[in-house]
């Protein structure tokens, strides 16, 4: 398929993106990067981590962005006693016919809003991350598929240690992105307050089916990335696990462990989806910028040294991206 081809089939079939944004804006103010990664994640087949403090219309957005797309939404509060087949399902005795029968839990639906995923122990959040990476879920003797599409949303509050369980590095890395939001400016704060008792009356049209969304996914992946690209990201990749041979000596103490493959592979997933977002047939240095920090943050594990001296995981993207030459 040459270029113009691919172009003209972009431009088509993104027509629906602006009447997401226009959608989500009817309920939610401000906020556009997380409307923006929320649909990323939804059109790339990716999983979303979002830190940031209570309040901030995480679990509004991701309810509006299920009713936009026709899919099914469920929400589970993480909490200390929660059980596997909380969120998995069971098997369940049925004394009538003297055998057990599977009781799907929540798990399978279109979106999954794991709130507060820290506050749970380390057996649910393996089981949600498990089925995150197979798309599937076993029950007994039986394996499910789950539905498709399936999103995850998982939030962690930062403010709230006491009783939390830390996810594990290994299993963070499977969240293609990881985004911090943060506080409403003055005047969007004002709209907020205004707008806080209309949010139930006002109606949010279906712009996109289930099907089309999964047609979609074979258009993002045919937009054009070239190998000077793809080298340029490798490169990003690999001065996080050996930043002296590209010139950050200096960076040799402060990185415990760099970013795995997996970051690789989501930049250009997330790059060809942003081009796709503003109707590019192709991926310029700058998509891979624009959602860079989302993509390296959780993968970049930090040493005591780092810690001891305030510098941040964005910190250190910030210099690559600085550095490194574009292509």
């Amino acid at each position: 398929m040459s270029l113009q081809e691919i172009q003209e089939r972009v431009e088509k079939e993104s027509i629906f993106v602006e009447e997401i944004f226009n959608e989500m804006k009817k309920v939610i103010v401000g906020q556009q990067k997380l409307i923006e990664r929320l649909i990323i994640g939804l059109i790339s087949r990716g999983h979303i981590l979002i830190e940031g403090v209570p309040g901030l219309a995480k679990t509004l957005a991701c309810l509006s962005l299920s009713k936009i797309a026709d899919l099914k939404f469920q929400r589970i509060q993480f909490t200390p006693d929660l059980l596997p087949a909380d969120l998995t399902g069971s098997l369940i005795y049925n004394y009538q016919k003297a055998e057990f029968t599977v009781r799907k839990g929540p798990i399978f639906t279109n979106i999954l809003l794991a709130d507060e995923i820290n506050r749970s122990p380390a057996k649910v959040q393996s089981a949600l991350l498990e089925a995150m990476q197979e798309r599937r879920v076993t029950i007994g003797e039986d394996t499910f598929n789950l539905p498709e599409p399936f999103f995850v949303l998982a939030t962690e509050n930062p403010i709230e240690q006491e009783g939390t369980y830390p996810l594990p590095e290994a299993q963070v890395d499977r969240f293609m992105l990881k985004v911090v939001i943060t506080y409403p400016e003055v005047e969007e704060e004002k709209i907020i307050i205004d707008r806080a008792y209309e949010i139930e009356s006002i109606k949010l049209n279906k712009v996109i089916s289930p099907e089309r969304l999964v047609k979609v996914r074979d258009v993002i992946q045919s937009i054009y990335c070239d190998d000077k690209i793809k080298d340029y990201v490798v490169d990003l990749v690999r001065a996080t696990r050996e930043p002296e041979k590209f010139g950050f000596s200096s960076f040799k103490d402060l990185i415990e462990y760099g970013a795995s493959p997996r970051a690789s592979i989501y930049l250009i997933q997330c790059a060809r989806a942003l081009a796709f977002m503003r109707h590019r047939g192709f991926v310029t240095p700058e998509d891979i910028k624009a959602i860079g920090r989302d993509i390296l943050r959780h993968r970049i594990i930090l040493s005591y040294e780092a810690e001891a001296e305030n510098v941040t995981a964005d910190n250190i993207i910030d210099k690559l991206f600085d550095t490194i030459q574009v292509p």
